[in-house]
């Protein structure tokens, strides 16, 4: 399946999701469930406003980190925050919104165009030479 986000629609999509990772303690009522639930979402959605402000995207403002780094380190958070509820066990009490946030990232991560994940990198030959698009995608049997 190819990447169908544009970067432009991620980068403002991230901006809100930072933005919501920081408020979900006490939108989702997470403050009194354990330590955990308040602090990890508030720490990742400080990492994500902070990789948006310095992205390389078109509404990034320093546009200095690479875009399929900050993908990776999407899914990477996305990851943390989707298992936190098991691994620190307080999925008794809250497990949702971390799960929905968690889910949302990993889901960005992987279908933002320029992904890392499902875009394959172009090589590109010196001048003069020819290449071969069958050795490329692996299908000469040398």
């Amino acid at each position: 399946m190819k990447p169908f986000i544009p970067t432009a629609v991620y980068g403002v999509i991230n901006y809100i999701l930072a933005l919501t990772l920081i408020a979900s303690p006490w939108l989702f009522g997470l403050v009194d469930v354990s330590s955990a639930a308040l602090l990890l979402p508030i720490y990742i959605g400080w990492l994500q406003l902070i990789m948006a402000i310095f992205a390389d995207t078109e509404v990034g403002f320093v546009k200095q980190f690479p875009i399929q780094m900050h993908l990776v380190l999407d899914l990477v958070m996305g990851f943390i925050l989707l298992v936190s509820p098991w691994l620190w066990t307080f999925s008794s009490k809250a497990f949702w919104p971390e799960l929905i946030l968690g889910g949302l990232l990993i889901f960005m991560a992987n279908f933002t165009k320029k992904s890392p994940f499902l875009t394959r990198a172009h090589h590109a030959a010196p001048e003069g030479q020819m290449t071969s698009t069958d050795s490329i995608e692996g299908r000469l049997n040398v």
